[in-house]
């Protein structure tokens, strides 16, 4: 997926319920970033030192901050982070379950349902390929998350954390994100990366191995890498036509979008690309500049790839009275000729 558009680049099976693992920790951890603060101290419960899997090996009653249980949760994989932050965020780790659902609600990620902050197997808890870059995408954006994401190792409260994530070692320009395993899962890879600006995300799930899903991860980032490149379809300061005024003192005013229109594209689908423009066929005077008036959209067969909104550049004052009588006179005129 492309960060930029949200474009999908490549897919296979991407809308496929699977359980996801470890990979749920990316909506933990955006969840955790938007309603909580970093130098919060949290207690640990008797619920999240107990909890079995990968751990940071929390103590029951160890206080330690938000900050590190970040870390300890998405460098670690620390499943009793997850739950110390699922409690000390939501009160309780159910409240935190609904946090969580409804932030993928609002995301757009209707084929995934949470039943836990860390994703150990449990029944109906889910997702989909679509939906995990869907809400990595999000959680991209965020800057704290992405620092998180991308860093190699780090030592919070003597403990010395090494990122599960095996790509940021091995592949040119990866950035993040997260691994998971699980029995049912299997091994489970979401991986961004950066090159020449451009940042991608890929997602991997139900691997056989943790050499499949790295060798799977740089097939699709590199099938990407080497096959898109941006195209600019739509100027910021372009003309994209005169729209006629009705009753204006000028008899036309010039349309231009809001914003440009880039997009990555295969040479191929370039030279497919369609473009639909919607506006009015007049608009009344008088006109300001930077009033919206329409839109237009870029088609790659039939899927709408980009829409941006159309406005005016220019102002139209209206005719007065002494105006169209100007009009009729010079009308007379050149009738009398």
């Amino acid at each position: 997926m492309d960060t930029v558009t949200g474009r999908v680049l490549y897919e296979k099976n991407a809308y496929s319920k699977v359980p996801i693992a470890s990979t749920t920790k990316i909506m933990t951890a955006i969840v955790a970033l938007e309603n909580g603060d970093l130098n919060d101290m949290v207690t640990v419960s008797e619920r999240a030192a107990s909890i079995w899997g990968s751990r940071v090996n929390l103590k029951i009653g160890e206080q330690i901050s938000l900050h590190d249980l970040m870390y300890g949760m998405m460098i670690k994989s620390g499943n009793d982070a997850a739950i110390a932050i699922a409690e000390h965020i939501g009160g309780t780790v159910e409240n935190f379950l609904d946090m969580m659902n409804k932030k993928a609600r609002e995301l757009g990620a209707y084929d995934t349902q949470f039943k836990s902050p860390h994703g150990l197997d449990m029944e109906g808890h889910y997702s989909t390929a679509y939906d995990l870059a869907l809400i990595t995408r999000y959680a991209l954006e965020n800057p704290v998350f992405s620092k998180i994401v991308s860093t190699v190792s780090i030592n919070i409260k003597d403990r010395n954390l090494y990122n599960t994530n095996e790509m940021l070692t091995v592949y040119q320009g990866a950035d993040g994100v997260k691994t998971g395993y699980t029995g049912k899962a299997g091994r489970c890879l979401v991986t961004s990366a950066t090159r020449e600006n451009w940042r991608i995300i890929s997602v991997v799930l139900n691997c056989s191995s943790r050499t499949q899903r790295a060798r799977s991860s740089k097939a699709i980032l590199d099938y990407a890498f080497n096959n898109y490149k941006f195209y600019t379809l739509l100027s910021p300061d372009e003309v994209l036509c005169k729209l006629p005024v009705e009753n204006g003192l000028k008899t036309r005013t010039t349309i231009v979008p809001v914003e440009g229109v880039i997009l990555p594209l295969r040479e191929d689908e370039a030279a497919l690309i369609q473009k639909k423009v919607q506006l009015p066929g007049k608009i009344k005077a008088p006109v300001y500049s930077n009033i919206e008036v329409g839109n237009v959209s870029f088609y790659l067969s039939g899927e709408v790839l980009a829409t941006t909104k159309l406005k005016t550049a220019d102002n139209v004052g209206k005719k007065r009275f002494g105006h169209f009588f100007m009009d009729v006179i010079l009308e007379w005129c050149n009738l009398m000729r």
